[in-house]
C-alpha cells in the first residue's frame, strides 16, 4: 500500500498519559519513555510502566522541547522569550534570551553540532499573530556558542526539521498554512527559501508540528480542522485525517514517532489532557536523541 492510501479513522486513535497540562510537544525515546512539555513547570516524563513525574519549575509557557545527545532537555519558552536548558534533576539555565521574540521550538540538528531555534513573532498578542500574517518570525542558528539570524520575514515560525540528507531545513509557517524549506550551506547558513508543497494546505490552514518518516514523507499537524496532513518527497499533498468538530481530538500540535519499530505516532495538543496515539504504515525517522543516554538515568 502506498503512503498516499493511508487514511486514519477516529477509532484508530487511542490515548496515553494522565492529567497532562498543555502537552504541546512530545519526544519519544527508544526504551518507550515519553517526554512532554508541561506549563506547570517544564516537562512531564512518562515511563514505559506509566509512571509520570514533573521535572522543573520554569515560569512562563514551555512549548517546543528537544533532547541533547547526553540526555539534557531544551525548552523553548514562548512567554519568557528564552531557550532554557532543563537537567533531569530539575536544574535550569538560560541558553539564549530572544526578547521580545516568542521562542516556539528548538531542534538539535541530527547532522551537525548546532541548534535551530524558531521565533514565532515579536508581537505580544501571540495567538493573533498565529492567525494573521505579521512577517516578523525568524529562525535562529546556535553553533559554537554564537547565535545568529538564519532566516527572517516568516509568518509565525513553528516547528522545523532537517531532512535525512542534511540538505534542507523545513519550517512550518503557521499563519500562511504552508511549509517552507531552506538549503543548508556548509557553514550552517541558509539559502533562499522555497515553498515546499502547496501554497497553503487549504484556505485558513494553521500548520503546527512536522516530522519526517524514514521514507522522507513529512507529517504535519494542523489545528483549525484538527487534522493530519502528509507531504511526499516530491511535494505531493495528502490529508490523512481531519476532525473539524473536535470529536476525536482537539488542537493537535507536535507529532513524534516512537515504539520499538518507530511506527507509533504520538500527537501533542494545546488543550487535551492526554497524548493521542496511532499506528502508521512507515517507520518514523530516528531523531538525534534516539540514541541518547538511557532514560533510567
Amino acid at each position: 500500500m502506498g503512503i498516499e492510501s493511508f487514511k486514519l479513522q477516529a477509532n484508530d486513535i487511542s490515548f496515553v498519559g494522565d492529567d497532562l497540562s498543555r502537552p504541546e510537544c512530545v519526544l519519544a525515546q527508544a526504551d518507550g519513555t515519553l517526554w512532554v512539555s508541561d506549563n506547570r513547570g517544564g516537562v512531564t516524563r512518562r515511563d514505559p510502566d506509566g509512571r509520570q513525574s514533573l521535572i522543573g519549575s520554569l515560569k512562563g509557557s514551555p512549548n517546543g522541547i528537544a533532547m541533547t545527545r547526553d540526555g539534557a532537555l531544551l525548552v523553548a519558552n514562548m512567554e519568557t522569550c528564552c531557550l532554557e536548558k532543563l537537567n533531569r534533576d530539575g536544574a535550569t539555565s538560560i541558553l539564549h534570551d530572544a526578547s521580545p521574540g516568542a521562542v516556539n521550538f528548538v531542534l538539535v540538528d541530527p547532522k551537525a553540532d548546532r541548534l535551530w531555534i524558531t521565533i514565532s513573532t515579536r508581537k505580544k498578542e501571540i495567538s493573533h499573530a498565529a492567525r494573521n500574517p505579521q512577517g516578523d518570525g525568524s529562525i535562529l542558528l546556535m553553533q559554537n556558542g554564537h547565535v545568529s539570524v538564519a532566516a527572517d520575514g516568516i509568518n509565525f515560525t513553528n516547528e522545523v526539521r532537517v531532512d535525512q540528507a542534511g540538505r534542507y531545513l523545513y519550517a512550518a509557517e503557521t499563519a500562511l498554512g504552508r511549509i517552507l524549506r531552506f538549503p543548508i550551506k556548509p557553514d550552517g547558513s541558509l539559502g533562499e527559501r522555497q515553498v515546499f508543497g502547496p501554497a497553503n494546505l487549504f484556505s485558513g490552514a494553521l500548520v503546527d508540528g512536522i516530522a519526517f518518516d524514514s521514507e522522507g514523507n513529512l507529517w504535519i499537524t494542523e489545528i483549525s480542522r484538527n487534522s493530519i496532513h502528509l507531504l511526499t518527497p516530491d511535494g505531493g499533498h495528502y490529508c490523512v485525517f481531519e476532525d473539524p468538530e473536535g470529536k476525536a481530538w482537539k488542537l493537535p500540535t507536535s507529532i513524534a514517532f516512537g515504539g520499538s519499530d518507530l511506527r507509533t505516532a504520538y500527537v501533542g495538543s494545546l488543550v487535551m489532557k492526554q497524548l493521542a496515539t496511532f499506528r502508521v504504515p512507515v517507520a518514523g525517522e530516528k531523531m538525534a536523541h534516539w540514541e541518547a543516554i538511557s532514560s533510567t538515568a
